[in-house]
């Protein structure tokens, strides 16, 4: 790659290892990694920090797979990694969705430090696991002679903020205030992440109050409330909160306008979409995958369409707004059309993207369609069936009326079934009120969740609507002698004194 070095460099001084390293590293950043790898596989010698530039330099381009099989090299040199080389393993192995891997290569660092807790805590909170992450944070704080800073405090106010774990929210919130450094620091960094948990609890009222201590000025607390406003219950509110925004005199950015969009109506979305083409914002993925969803939620598909045929870029979140989008209006075969333009030209379909097209095909009917995907899945696409995608067949089975082909289909899962699988069968007897499927897919989920009573509930309706009150009643007491009532929030997590 010109402009980033010559490999004539190399040769005079390939036992040099600082100057090795920063070639692999320039490289790396560069997105030539491939030179850097030349440089390496060069080196008559390496030491770890080199193993560690040439991890370090796979992982920053994507390149995950490399990485994991260039650490098994550094073992087979006999080299000792690191609490840096194990971090950036984790990490890898987070970005490739494997979690367990992840989590055993943190059991064998000797003494994690807070960049590897860290680590740990981000990826199971990218993987959805909000409550393992609270597990988590819990031994660190405890057991692992850690303090957190501000970043693992952000961290894992995401997750109090899913779980809408309020309690554990605000004891977060006051260790903050205690132990970070004077002069605002605690709310510039974490001031975003407690304004939307407390939002996302229906606290609004703190959320205001995290606001007011901010730097009003800022345009990181200003996208803060607005999507504080969107995940809360005053949603409508947020183009409102826009507004003040401009008239204060601050200057937004492509969150802005990507986070008000979505929950703008036809009017504001207009006026918005107007500003957006008008400024900078024309040019940014994110603003246009916002408008396609704005202009789908609010019934314009046409619209929405037009947006996305004439964006300028296209990422997986355009195609998958657009497929979504499509099955919100049960247009079931124009999603699978733009499945297929996917595949053709080069883009790789997530669980989002199949998850979507599955949907679209059960609003609309479009059963064998929708199963024929769904096979095609591993052997077109390579693509593993997750557990929603499971779900949603059983869900387009159920609902017409095939429960048997669905209980055949659930006999069939490779995978230990989770309450998404019963519970659209669950519904779909309810509908139907099929008595004897309905019995088996309740007492699965009770036996998943015997603490949650609206499976008992359930459970009650299809014995009451088939007239088999001798068993509705067993359900019933059967449901009181469990205590089967949703419990009340509480805080575990216990920081210092």
């Amino acid at each position: 790659m010109e402009g980033c070095g010559s490999m004539e460099v190399v040769s005079g001084h390939e036992r040099h290892f600082h100057v090795c390293n920063a070639l692999i590293d320039m490289y790396a950043k560069c997105g030539n990694v491939l030179s850097g790898r030349l440089v390496f596989e060069e080196m008559a010698e390496r030491d770890l920090s080199t193993w560690n530039s040439m991890i370090c330099g796979f992982i920053s381009n994507e390149l995950l797979d490399s990485a994991v099989q260039l650490f098994g090299g550094l073992k087979l040199e006999g080299i000792k990694p690191d609490v840096i080389t194990f971090n950036m393993l984790m990490d890898a192995y987070f970005r490739m969705g494997l979690c367990d891997e992840a989590s055993k290569v943190f059991e064998q660092i000797e003494a994690p430090d807070i960049i590897s807790w860290t680590t740990l805590i981000s990826g199971y909170s990218r993987a959805g696991k909000y409550a393992t992450c609270l597990i988590i944070f819990k031994d660190m704080v405890n057991g692992g002679g850690i303090f957190p800073d501000v970043d693992s405090l952000s961290l894992i106010l995401v997750s109090c903020r899913h779980l809408r774990a309020l309690m554990c929210g605000k004891a977060i919130h006051g260790y903050g205030i205690k132990t970070q450094q004077p002069g605002g620091r605690f709310y510039r960094s974490a001031g975003p992440a407690l304004m939307t948990m407390y939002a996302r609890c229906d606290s609004f009222h703190y959320a205001r109050t995290v606001f007011a201590l901010m730097d009003r000025s800022d345009v990181v607390a200003w996208n803060a409330m607005i999507l504080a406003f969107v995940e809360s219950e005053s949603r409508d509110l947020a183009p409102e909160c826009f507004g003040e925004m401009q008239r204060s005199d601050i200057r937004n950015d492509q969150t802005t306008i990507s986070t008000v969009l979505p929950v703008c109506d036809l009017n504001h979305g207009k006026q918005i979409h107007a500003y957006a083409t008008k400024h900078i914002f024309h040019t940014s993925v994110a603003v246009w995958n916002s408008v396609i969803h704005m202009y789908s939620m609010c019934g314009k598909i046409e619209a929405a369409y037009s947006v996305f045929t004439t964006a300028k870029t296209r990422d997986l979140v355009t195609w998958n707004a657009m497929i979504r989008g499509f099955g919100m209006h049960r247009l079931a075969q124009a999603a699978l059309n733009l499945l297929q333009d996917m595949k053709r030209v080069g883009v790789h379909a997530d669980a989002l993207t199949f998850t979507s097209v599955l949907s679209a095909c059960h609003h609309s009917g479009l059963v064998e369609e929708g199963i024929e995907l769904f096979e095609s899945m591993t052997g077109e696409y390579g693509f593993v069936p997750r557990m929603e995608h499971y779900s949603c067949v059983v869900n387009m089975l159920a609902r017409v009326g095939r429960l048997e082909a669905a209980i055949n289909f659930i006999h069939q899962m490779p995978l230990e079934l989770d309450k998404s699988v019963w519970g659209a069968l669950l519904t779909a007897c309810l509908d139907q009120q099929n008595v004897e499927v309905g019995k088996l897919a309740a007492e699965k989920l009770i036996q998943l969740e015997p603490e949650r009573a609206g499976h008992y509930v359930a459970l009650y309706s299809i014995y009451a609507e088939a007239g088999r009150w001798d068993d509705a009643v067993k359900v019933r007491k059967e449901m009181e002698g469990r205590g089967s009532v949703k419990p009340s929030g509480q805080s575990w997590i216990t920081i210092g004194n």
